[in-house]
């Protein structure tokens, strides 16, 4: 396979074949074999191959679908998506199965990844390619099947009326229907909860009720701002990069009830633990980087004044009985340098927090 430039949008698969795009007046053009094409941003280049023309009219909504081997549901998703949509796109991640052949027959413009590089890459292809296209409104979804497809009006007609650059297709609003397993269900509410107070969203009609929806739509303000953010991450986490990113801008979110079926054939096969361990790891890690005094400097300050009071207790302990608590000793030195050392971490993090906020500088660092 051929690898992606800012330029096109159609290209026959296959490595080192020539490429067919189109370019900004919507002219089919000729260029050398994408392979050797280097991105202008760093970025890893991606081919596009395309199943029909695309006729480079003003694209009001852009359906996109990351798809990693789900030829068995790809064809049937985008022809059931593409009465709600002006231009489907299915970003192929690296399959090594037909799901490109399929969608491409299917009516899709696909663009396919050399490799499998990750549902978060797969996102930035489509919040690229929707830039590229100046579209108005983005809609991603789920290759498998869970989602349905006849909810993309929903979605686009929310964030028409409410303006909001971020919405969400809920399965946890009034409305919603979904067959969810219970133990999924309780995991999805756990991150939830998890992901909305490392955001610093407390109040109950603050928060978002499905932050790892996959199921959301998103506005031409938010894809401008998401295609150019190269600290969204390349796998499951980017579903919560991104609501990082949503909420470091201050945009509004909105969430809608949405249709979602688990009683697929192709159902992703990822182990519920380790997705949710994953998100898990990257909530810590952002609460750590956005907010260091909560997250080191509390528990950094008790850490210290715990030391202490086994230092007390090691010096009463002494005095008492006249032999020297080793342990006691070892443990009190061991809490306050522990202690000590937190909240220096957190004071210097968050110095850099707000040098880079004053300065306008994007300081989230992977």
């Amino acid at each position: 396979m051929s690898e992606h430039t800012a330029d096109g949008v159609s290209a026959s698969e296959g490595v080192g074949s020539t490429v067919d795009i189109i370019d900004d007046d919507h002219r089919p053009g000729r260029v050398r074999p994408l392979e050797n094409e280097r991105a202008e941003n760093g970025r890893q280049p991606t081919e596009r191959t395309s199943g029909s023309a695309w006729a480079g009219a003003d694209c009001d909504v852009m359906v996109a679908i990351p798809a990693y081997n789900e030829e068995a549901t790809i064809a049937d998703v985008v022809r059931r998506v593409a009465d709600h949509a002006d231009l489907v796109l299915v970003v192929n991640d690296g399959s090594d199965d037909g799901t490109g052949a399929k969608a491409a027959e299917a009516g899709a413009v696909v663009s396919t990844h050399h490799r499998n590089r990750g549902y978060g890459a797969a996102l930035k292809t489509a919040f690229e390619t929707a830039k590229e296209y100046d579209v108005n409104h983005l809609v991603v979804l789920d290759a498998d099947g869970q989602h349905d497809p006849a909810d993309v009006p929903r979605l686009v007609r929310a964030q028409a009326t409410t303006h909001a650059p971020l919405v969400i297709g809920s399965r946890f609003v009034e409305g919603a229907v979904s067959n969810a397993p219970f133990y999924r269900r309780v995991g999805l509410r756990v991150i939830n909860v998890l992901t909305n107070l490392s955001m610093g969203i407390v109040r109950a009609d603050s928060r978002m009720s499905d932050t790892q929806s996959g199921f959301r739509a998103y506005d031409r303000e938010a894809i401008e701002t998401l295609a150019e953010d190269m600290t969204i991450g390349d796998w499951m986490d980017a579903s919560t990069d991104i609501l990082y990113h949503i909420h470091h801008h201050d945009y509004p979110v909105e969430e809608v009830p949405i249709t979602v079926t688990y009683d697929v054939a192709n159902a992703s096969s990822q182990d519920p633990l380790s997705h949710g361990m994953i998100l898990l790891q990257n909530i810590l890690k952002t609460i750590e980087r956005e907010r260091p005094l909560t997250a080191l400097a509390l528990p950094g300050f008790s850490l210290t004044f715990g030391g202490l009071g086994v230092g007390y207790w090691a010096v009463i302990s002494y005095v008492q009985s006249g032999t020297f608590p080793v342990g006691l000793s070892l443990s009190a030195v061991f809490l306050v340098l522990v202690g000590i050392f937190a909240c220096f971490t957190a004071i210097v993090l968050h110095s850099l927090s707000t040098y880079f906020e004053n300065a306008g500088i994007d300081g989230r660092i992977r």
